[in-house]
């Protein structure tokens, strides 16, 4: 039987992350610079303990007036410094609740800077050496970040469950129609193309190859929940177990 892992970015304040847990394995909890503050930290941490979720820290480019989805020209140096400070904050709370901290996904425009930017990428894994590498790190199969890698950290591949991609199996942009899908069975449709044929629709119809180990549905979608509840139940259908 196969297995799907959901994921979703949460803590950001959408108010739906109550109703999220029960239908994820793994969450992203965003850690104050995009959204989120400690109290809201906690308050996930909480959340996912209670429904045994995976934890990890979501860290971004520190702007919270673009929510993170912006690319920010930081010095090297600088950024490593703040992914640091993002991840330990989640940590420092992991760690006083009795949790483990599982992985790391960047967000918004950092996400996307690691697929293509290799110095983006290397300041990601320099942070993340520099507080525990056995940590999962969460990116696109073919993102720059994956191939610096190598097999010196820890890796899991992801998906987007929400997102229509771009021939190069980017993520269309959010200034684009279509960017982001709400509509529940057109979702579905989506995901099971990835599930059961290992492929994904681009936006202009080609059919293109895909990897995966997660599927992330993000946590700021107005129809998040009504998304995960519909693909835990027709998955179940057909008789895939949800992770």
């Amino acid at each position: 039987m196969k297995e799907i892992i959901f994921n979703a970015d949460v803590g950001e304040g959408a108010g739906f992350d109550a109703q999220i847990m029960p239908f994820i394995s793994w969450c992203n909890i965003a850690c104050g610079s995009h959204a989120g503050d400690q109290e809201e930290i906690q308050k996930t941490i909480r959340l996912a303990s209670a429904h045994k979720v995976k934890i990890g820290a979501h860290p971004s480019y520190p702007d919270r007036e673009n929510f993170g989805r912006v690319k920010m020209a930081l010095a090297y140096d600088d950024l490593v410094k703040t992914i640091v400070t993002q991840i330990e904050e989640v940590k420092f709370y992991v760690d006083k609740k009795g949790e483990e901290l599982h992985h790391v996904k960047p967000h918004g425009a950092l996400y996307n800077e690691v697929v293509k930017n290799e110095e983006v990428a290397s300041a990601v894994l320099e942070a993340i050496n520099n507080i525990d590498k056995s940590l999962f790190i969460i990116t696109s199969k073919n993102s720059k970040l994956s191939y610096l890698v190598k097999d010196k950290f820890r890796l899991k591949f992801e998906v987007f469950a929400d997102r229509n991609y771009n021939d190069d199996l980017t993520l269309v942009s959010r200034l684009e129609n279509e960017a982001v899908l709400t509509d529940i069975k057109q979702v579905f449709e989506h995901v099971k193309r990835m599930v059961l044929e290992d492929e994904v629709k681009t936006k202009k119809g080609e059919e293109l190859p895909i990897f995966f180990d997660t599927i992330c549905v993000h946590g700021d979608n107005p129809k998040s929940v009504d998304i995960l509840k519909y693909l835990h139940q027709e998955f179940l259908k057909l008789n895939i177990s949800i992770g």
